[in-house]
């Protein structure tokens, strides 16, 4: 009988010990935010994280199919027009709903907006879930203007809803950290390189090409020089640095109290991921991607190709980076609302503009942790004015050159499991303390336990 008991708590005392070191394990890789070395894209640019499930949804076809999204469960779900096709999504993994309208129908739907006069103030963005291509106008779209578009969209049919919406939709300019060109304030985006020299990659519309950029207002210290911008239509522009000496290789996003999360490539988002941005006027902000090539109509243009979130930015924020997981998402280009009340918020892809430009990230992680080094994320290409960016001199970058905390972003749920185990262990490491209280030589027992478990 007590050699049983013996055996009952060593028992629990082991299965205790061992929860804890599972539990310690889960959690550690729920905080853990950089790639093991060796890890992670060896080029720029990296895969998407639906990338499978777009490849179905390619294979499928627009007629079959309209469009894909993260669910609430993490799993990926694909719209469909019939049973069938359901059950053929179903099959590869993935779970499938059936829909209305099919892919093509949205598109179309989308046309009919973009070629009716442009309306200051309003955006559509194609909302997969609801199977709709939703049209917002702001407060600033007069009634008049409200009921020319409702017309529009009475023409491209049920497939488009119209939607008001607080504020009023501008860009971002006046984020990461903050750059000053004399009149105004935009945010760095991501580091990026052609693979000879080394530029900072913002938005579009904080400054036309030739704009001067200085690390603090009064025009001290010097960055460098924009050599490439296209704005509007798309939301992006090339700042050369111009100090050769002081670039150091690195490439991180600053989210706020001395720490950074280090950039290893580019990917295109998913409807429904969570995703980070980090701005000079606002600082680390999380939401989820709602939609994926938006028009948003700004007074000063209209953009498209846009992606749409639930992140709040506010003026100052622009050219700020989106990001997840380490990987370059977007730039911020505008939106509505505020950090208060709310809002949305749109980004300029990062893959679109490094194709455009012919550069490529610059990977972030330690040089001993790179492996191989990273090839262009894509050809060359000219930009909007018809040349590649200048190839002149390189830069500092833009966060702090001295020791660096580097850290990773976490939903806090991710959490949950492991902290969860941890707890169950040390109720079970409880339960053990409480038996060997019964043992004769507790107090030796007692001494023992006490040095190792403080």
């Amino acid at each position: 009988m007590k050699h049983g008991r013996r055996t009952l708590r060593r028992a629990i005392r082991l299965a205790a010990v061992g929860g804890l070191l599972c539990g310690g394990l889960m959690v550690t890789h729920a905080v853990a935010g950089e790639p093991p070395p060796g890890a992670g894209p060896a080029s720029g640019r990296a895969a998407s994280p639906a990338g499978a499930v777009a490849g179905l949804v390619e294979r499928l076809g627009t007629s079959r199919t309209a469009g894909s999204w993260i669910g609430a469960d993490g799993r990926p779900v694909v719209a469909v027009t019939d049973d069938a096709t359901a059950d053929e999504v179903r099959r590869a993994g993935a779970r499938a709903e059936v829909k209305r309208h099919s892919m093509s129908d949205l598109r179309s739907a989308r046309r009919t907006l973009e070629e009716a006069p442009r309306v200051p103030g309003t955006a559509w963005v194609m909302d997969y879930a609801s199977n709709q291509v939703k049209v917002y106008a702001d407060r600033s779209v007069s009634a008049a203007d409200w009921n020319r578009m409702s017309g529009v969209t009475r023409r491209a049919g049920d497939a488009v809803r119209m939607e008001r919406t607080a504020g009023t939709f501008t860009t971002r300019i006046d984020g990461a950290v903050p750059i000053f060109n004399g009149t105004g304030r935009c945010s760095v985006g991501f580091n990026v390189t052609d693979g000879t020299d080394n530029f900072l990659l913002t938005a579009g519309h904080c400054g036309p090409v030739g704009t001067p950029w200085f690390t603090g207002t009064q025009g001290g210290g010097r960055l460098g020089t924009t050599v490439a911008r296209t704005f509007p239509g798309k939301d992006f522009s090339l700042v050369r640095y111009e100090d050769r000496g002081a670039f150091d290789g690195t490439n991180a996003v600053a989210i706020g109290e001395g720490r950074e999360v280090p950039v290893v490539g580019a990917a295109d988002p998913v409807v429904g991921q969570q995703v980070f941005r980090s701005g000079s006027t606002t600082g680390l902000r999380s939401g989820r991607v709602t939609g994926l090539d938006t028009t948003v109509n700004y007074r000063e243009g209209t953009v498209t190709g846009l992606i749409a979130t639930t992140v709040c930015a506010e003026p100052g924020d622009s050219g700020g980076p989106l990001l997840a997981e380490g990987l370059a998402l977007g730039v911020t280009s505008g939106g509505n609302g505020d950090c208060t009340e709310g809002g949305m918020t749109f980004f300029q892809p990062v893959t679109s503009a490094l194709t455009a430009l012919g550069v490529r990230i610059i990977d972030g992680r330690p040089a001993a942790d790179r492996g191989t080094a990273s090839a262009p994320s894509a050809d060359p290409a000219p930009d909007a004015a018809g040349g590649g960016p200048p190839a002149q001199a390189a830069g500092p970058p833009l966060v702090d050159t001295g020791r660096r905390e580097v850290t990773g972003i976490v939903e806090p749920r991710q959490l949950v499991p492991g902290l969860a185990v941890i707890g169950v262990s040390v109720v079970l490491l409880l339960i053990v303390r409480w038996l060997l209280s019964e043992r004769a030589d507790r107090d030796h027992l007692r001494a023992h336990y006490s040095q190792h478990w403080s």
